[in-house]
């Protein structure tokens, strides 16, 4: 082990293998999914130069790297390095002070410290890589706050200013804000931009206070030309940080400077916010998003898909998630990945049954209370049968092919068990419900009238 360890020669040799084990992945991963998903791995510092460590900027990247490149990453470093004992991937830590960009975000690369606003040394502020307007997904629910902020984001006059999106938790606000920056700096590459919740707002004014330094605080926030605030319900009840907050948001509207606000709730509804910051905040655009449809969230998984060539998801398990879990795109999001990491990991088949087990409390918590007599009533309408044919005897196609799409929605919908959907369906056996599920399953993936009418159904039904 020492003579490896002699090898090694520390870091550098490390670092030379990381060079090496990086073009390999981009060769053998192809351009997207490497510029997507492991361009934006850094080699970091490790005690022995035996086990490497490599971080990520979020967590979502890093569990999407654990998952389908942990074993790849310790093959590819041991193929140059036999001595390497361990490959650990990680999250890298945040900075603790909210920073500032005078450079365009880079998508791919690791970030590089430049000049904060205050004109010290800082770092690049915590913008996702991913949260661009072109990865954002649109329809009538978000419409209008996504072209006010691609309007925003756009050169030339301000328009309008403040813009104060709002919204339930996990319906995109974040992923917006991060598109605004990203755009607004791509088409101004020296302008001087922060991100930052209310909170570390908060914490830094406060920190400041105590410093008795408000004034680099105030300069640092006043001579930015864009500043975005997530989270505005933090600072409710807080009234030194208000104070200073109005003034804040004064002198960049006063300059012509672009702000974004972000709450969970519209203006007029923030209950412990000082009236003159609501009125002034009022006075720009005020955009909400509104609860995701179906049609939404079954997109974002899609895309979400289309970023993993290398697993896959059936269209059944796509449609279990978005109609199930409608609350939150972040907490759909993370279904998906937890499904397709719990795949990789126990080397298992993706299909409805894996992915309702898995998935396990999530899915029971948003059940919604459908009935089989309302599936039947409901199929036998669409394919113009009577109730009585779904439990009967009969086989023609005509009565077959829709009792299977019906034991299938019961199957998904309701919490009832295989027996009990089978006497539902005229006393048949357990197998038969099986067989249905199964059948409409593979269909779903290769006929476009069965996919259709699925879809369609799942709609009336709610879910």
């Amino acid at each position: 082990m020492a003579q490896v360890a002699e090898r090694v020669d520390g870091m550098s040799d490390v670092a030379r293998a990381w060079t090496r084990v990086r073009a390999n992945l981009r060769q053998s991963a192809g351009a997207r999914l490497f510029d997507q998903w492991l361009a934006p791995i850094a080699l970091a510092d490790a005690a022995d130069p035996l086990d490497v460590r490599l971080t990520l900027p979020s967590p979502f990247m890093t569990n999407w790297v654990r998952s389908h490149y942990a074993e790849r990453l310790v093959h590819e470093f041991r193929a140059v390095l036999p001595g390497v004992r361990s490959v650990e991937v990680e999250t890298a830590a945040r900075a603790p002070v909210t920073a500032v960009l005078t450079a365009p975000a880079a998508v791919a690369a690791p970030a590089e410290p430049v000049a904060a606003a205050s004109g010290e040394a800082g770092e690049r502020p915590q913008l996702d890589p991913r949260l661009t307007f072109e990865r954002f997904v649109v329809d009538e629910s978000n419409l209008v706050a996504v072209n006010a902020a691609r309007a925003l984001a756009e050169p030339g006059p301000v328009r309008f200013s403040p813009l104060f999106l709002h919204g339930a938790t996990g319906q995109g606000k974040t992923h917006l804000m991060n598109a605004v920056a990203h755009a607004f700096l791509a088409a101004h590459p020296g302008a001087r931009v922060m991100l930052m919740s209310a909170e570390r707002f908060m914490f830094e004014f406060v920190a400041a206070v105590r410093a008795r330094d408000t004034f680099a605080f105030k300069m640092k926030l006043r001579g930015l030309d864009l500043l975005l605030i997530d989270d505005l319900q933090f600072i409710a009840g807080k009234d030194s940080t208000q104070e200073e907050f109005f003034h804040t948001v004064n002198e960049i509207m006063a300059a012509g400077k672009r702000l974004v606000i972000a709450a969970d709730r519209a203006p007029q509804a923030l209950e412990g916010i000082e009236p003159r910051i609501l009125g002034r905040l009022g006075g720009g655009l005020v955009a909400d998003i509104r609860p995701s449809s179906l049609a939404l969230r079954r997109e974002v998984l899609a895309r979400r898909v289309a970023d993993m060539p290398d697993v896959r998801v059936p269209a059944a398990v796509l449609d279990l998630l978005a109609t199930r879990i409608t609350a939150s795109i972040r907490e759909l999001e993370g279904a998906l990945t937890r499904v397709t990491a719990y795949a990789m990991l126990t080397g298992s088949t993706i299909d409805l049954d894996f992915a309702t087990q898995t998935l396990g409390d999530m899915l029971r918590g948003h059940q919604r209370r459908v009935t089989i007599d309302q599936i039947q009533k409901l199929v036998s309408d669409h394919f113009e049968l009577k109730p009585l044919d779904l439990i009967s005897a009969r086989r023609a196609r005509a009565v077959a092919r829709p009792r299977q799409i019906a034991m299938y929605l019961a199957k998904r919908l309701t919490t009832r068990s295989l027996p009990e959907i089978g006497r539902k369906f005229g006393g048949r056996d357990h197998s038969t419900v099986i067989h249905a599920v199964k059948r409409i399953e593979s269909l779903r993936d290769s006929d476009r009238e069965v996919d259709g009418a699925v879809r369609l159904l799942l709609g009336q039904l709610g879910a």
